[in-house]
C-alpha cells in the first residue's frame, strides 16, 4: 500500500452482504417480465446482476487488492472504493484499468466502473461550467455529493442513454418530448424532471441514478442540459427491466454455468415528474458546457470499457486452453490450435495496451485538476474491441470444436440409461473426466454460443458509444496536421539530408514527456497483484 493511502482514513466499505441488505430497504418501482418486482435483492431475475455488483464489494475489501481496489482522495484524505474515486494520476488510471479487468475476470461485467467513468465525468463539467461564471456552486455541490457518495459506499447507475424518439430531430422538435428526459418546473427548493433514459445499466439494483444528458445541447434545447442525482426509490421513477444474465435457465445443450450466476440487467426508466432537490442538481440549462460531459464521459467509460472486454477475452484465452487439453490435443504440437490462440492473445492484448497507453499519456483536467485518459488510444482500443469481439468469438469455436454446441443436455448426465455410455465414449484426453470436459464446453457456449454470447457481442460493439462515435474522436483528436508538416519539412529539406535527422517532435496533447504529463519522480503504478491469468 503507498503512502499517501496508508496515511488517510478509511471510509466504510461494505460487505457483498450489507449491499444486499441495502437493496432490500429500498422500494424502486420495478417491471421485469411484465410483473412487479416485490423485493429486488431477492428477485430470481435479478439475481445475477446483484450477484455481480456484491462482488465488487466484497472485492474492495479483499487486501490482496487493496492496491487497485482502493484509491486515496486526497481533497478528503480518504481512502475510497476505486469505483468511487476521481482520479488524481495517470497511476489511478491504470489501477482503474486493473481493477476493472480482474472484476471482469470474475463476474463477466462488473457494471459498477460506469459510475466511475460519470463521477469523473461530472467532475469535470461542473468545474468547467465554474470556472466559465466565476463561480463555485456547481463544484461544491458536486463535491458534497461525491464525499456522500463514497461515506456510504453506493453503487450508482448512469442514466444518460435517452429514448431520443426521431433520430434526425433534436430534442426540442420531438413530438413527444418525454423522449429525452427535461427539467418541466424549477422552483425555490429544486427542479422537475420528465422523460425516457432508455438504456440504464444494472437500474433495478443500484442505490442512485445520475441524469445525464446524452448528447451536445444548443440553445432551444436547454431544458434538456440537466444532470442530477435521484434516489432509485424517488416517487415518480418507473423502471421496465429485463432479465440479469440467464437466471434459472438451461440452455438447449446445457447449463448457463456462468450466466445464470453472474449477468447484468439493463431498464428503461421513466422519469414522470420527479423532484429533485437543488443540492443534487449538478447543473440545469448550461447547455453551452453540454459538451463536457458527454465527451469526458465517453472518454473514460471507452477506457474502462477496454478493461472489461480484456477481462472477458481472459476468460476466453483459459476455457479455449482448457477445452485443447481436454480434447487431447496441445497446442505446443499443434500449429492449427497455436495460431488461433495467439491470435485471441493478440487480439485482447492489443487492446488492453491501448488502455495502458491511454492511462499513461493522460492528461490533467485544467478545471477540476482530475486526469483524463488520452482520447486516441481509448478510441482507438474501444473501436477494436467493438470489432473484434465477434472475431474472440469466432476463435474460442475454431480451438474448441463443434462440441461445445452438440453436447447432449445435461439431464442426460443423470440418466442412468445413457450417463455411463456418453462418459465413456465422449471422453477425449484420458487424464480430464467427461464431467470436466463437458462443464468447459458448456462454459464457452454460455459466453459465446447462446443469447448471452451475442449479449456480450452487441454491448460490446454499442457499449459506450458505436463504432462510428469512436471514429469520430480519433479524428478529432488525431494530429493529422502534425503528421502534414512532418512530409512537408522532409519534402522542403530533401528526404536524405544528413544534418539534424530528428525532423520533428510529437506534439499531441500529453506526450511532452516520457511519462505523459506527470511530473518527474512521480509513482506511475503501484506494485499489483498478479492477475488469477498470471498465477
Amino acid at each position: 500500500m503507498d503512502t499517501a493511502r496508508s496515511a488517510a482514513t478509511a471510509a466504510p466499505l461494505m460487505t457483498g452482504a450489507d449491499y444486499r441488505e441495502s437493496l432490500r430497504r429500498l422500494k424502486p418501482v420495478v417491471y421485469v417480465d411484465g410483473r412487479l418486482v416485490d423485493s429486488v435483492a431477492d428477485d430470481r431475475a435479478l439475481q445475477p446482476g446483484v450477484n455481480a455488483l456484491a462482488f465488487t464489494y466484497d472485492f474492495a475489501r479483499n487486501a490482496d487488492y487493496a492496491p487497485i481496489a482502493l484509491a486515496t482522495q486526497t481533497s478528503r484524505n480518504r481512502t475510497v472504493n476505486r469505483m468511487l474515486h476521481v482520479n488524481e494520476s495517470a497511476g489511478d488510471l491504470l489501477n482503474k484499468l486493473e481493477a476493472v479487468r480482474v472484476l471482469c475476470q470474475e463476474t463477466g461485467c462488473a457494471q459498477r466502473y460506469l459510475t466511475h467513468d460519470a463521477l469523473n465525468g461530472i467532475a469535470q463539467a461542473t468545474a468547467a461550467i465554474d470556472d466559465a461564471h466565476g463561480s463555485t456552486e456547481h463544484r461544491a455541490r458536486f463535491n458534497a455529493y461525491l464525499a456522500d457518495v463514497q461515506e456510504r459506499d453506493l453503487a450508482v447507475g448512469v442514466a444518460m442513454t435517452d429514448a431520443k424518439g426521431d433520430r434526425s430531430r433534436k430534442p426540442h422538435q420531438q413530438a413527444n418530448p418525454d423522449t429525452y428526459v427535461h427539467v418541466v418546473e424549477r422552483n425555490a427548493k429544486g427542479i422537475v424532471i420528465s422523460g425516457t433514459k432508455a438504456i440504464v445499466t444494472g437500474a433495478p439494483y443500484m442505490h442512485e441514478l445520475l441524469v445525464m444528458p446524452s448528447r451536445n445541447m444548443g440553445q432551444a434545447d436547454a431544458d434538456f442540459a440537466v444532470c442530477c442525482a435521484v434516489p432509485v426509490d424517488a416517487k415518480g421513477i418507473t423502471m421496465v427491466s429485463r432479465p440479469a444474465g440467464r437466471p434459472g435457465e438451461k440452455l438447449e445443450h446445457g447449463d448457463a454455468l456462468f450466466s445464470r450466476q453472474y449477468g447484468q440487467s439493463t431498464a428503461v426508466v421513466i422519469f414522470d415528474k420527479v423532484f429533485v432537490p437543488w443540492e443534487r442538481v449538478f447543473f440545469e440549462s448550461e447547455w453551452e458546457h453540454s459538451h463536457v460531459l458527454t465527451y469526458s464521459y465517453a472518454t473514460h467509460h471507452r477506457h474502462s470499457c477496454i478493461a472489461a472486454r480484456a477481462g472477458f477475452g481472459d476468460l476466453l484465452i483459459g476455457a479455449g486452453a482448457l477445452m485443447c487439453e481436454a480434447n487431447g490435443l496441445d497446442p505446443n504440437e499443434k500449429s492449427n490450435l497455436r495460431e488461433p490462440m495467439v491470435e485471441l492473445i493478440k487480439i485482447t492484448e492489443g487492446f488492453y495496451a491501448c488502455g495502458v497507453a491511454a492511462s499513461v499519456y493522460a492528461t490533467q483536467d485544467p478545471h477540476s485538476g482530475s486526469f483524463m485518459p488520452e482520447p486516441v488510444f481509448s478510441n482507438i482500443g474501444k473501436l477494436l474491441l467493438a470489432t473484434q469481439i465477434y472475431d474472440m468469438h469466432r476463435l474460442a469455436h475454431e480451438v474448441s470444436g463443434g462440441l461445445i454446441v452438440a453436447l447432449p443436455g445435461p439431464d442426460e448426465d443423470h440418466n442412468p440409461a445413457t450417463a455411463a455410455t456418453l462418459a465413456e465414449v465422449l471422453r477425449a484426453n484420458p487424464s480430464v473426466p467427461y464431467d470436466k470436459r463437458i462443464e468447459v464446453a458448456r462454459f464457452i457456449e454460455d459466453l459465446t454460443a447462446s443469447y448471452q454470447g451475442g449479449w456480450y457481442s452487441l454491448i460490446s460493439l454499442h457499449g459506450g458509444g458505436s463504432p462510428a462515435a469512436m471514429k469520430q474522436e480519433i479524428w478529432r483528436n488525431y494530429p493529422v496536421g502534425n503528421k502534414v508538416e512532418l512530409v512537408e519539412r522532409l519534402l522542403d529539406r530533401g528526404v536524405l539530408a544528413q544534418n539534424d535527422r530528428a525532423i520533428t517532435r510529437n506534439r499531441q496533447p500529453g506526450k511532452c514527456c516520457d511519462q505523459g504529463c506527470s511530473a518527474p519522480g512521480q509513482p506511475i503504478m503501484v506494485d499489483l497483484p498478479k492477475r488469477p491469468s498470471q498465477v
